[in-house]
This record gives structure tokens, C-alpha cells and sequence, in this order.
């Protein structure tokens, strides 16, 4: 399964920055614009991984529904 971000990035003096718009959080940085893309990947796996595992350690016990959500894309 894929899912779709939107990543930015800015070259900010020697430095290339990349966050994703839609998570807080997701951000890095690199020497070039290809190092910050790829480091940008890791975070944002990393940070989807994390959440996923913080959301499941939190919920309360019993039954939980799990689903797809989709909206739509201004």
C-alpha cells in the first residue's frame, strides 16, 4: 500500500531543509536536495511506524475499529 504526501523543501545556505505539510514533525535536512529527499523518506516512515505503535500501546482495552479515511484534496 502507498500513501501520498506533500514534501517540501528549501535550500538554506549550505544546507537543503524537507518537511512533510500534512504531519508536524516530519522534517530533516541534507547536503543536497538528494540526500534531504532520502532522509526525509526515513523520517516520515519512522514517524507513521512510531505513531502506529504509540496509538495501539494507548488504546483503551476492548473493541476497536480500525478503518480507511479519505478526503478530499483542495
Amino acid at each position: 500500500m502507498s500513501r501520498q504526501f506533500t514534501a517540501a523543501y528549501k535550500k538554506h545556505g549550505k544546507w537543503y531543509l524537507g518537511w512533510v505539510e500534512e504531519i508536524p514533525g516530519v522534517n530533516t535536512q541534507g547536503k543536497t536536495l538528494k540526500e534531504a529527499k532520502e532522509n526525509l523518506k526515513e523520517a516520515l516512515l519512522l514517524v507513521l511506524e512510531t505513531n502506529k505503535i504509540i496509538s495501539k500501546r494507548e488504546a483503551p482495552k476492548g473493541k476497536i475499529i480500525i478503518e480507511p479515511i479519505s478526503v478530499p484534496v483542495q
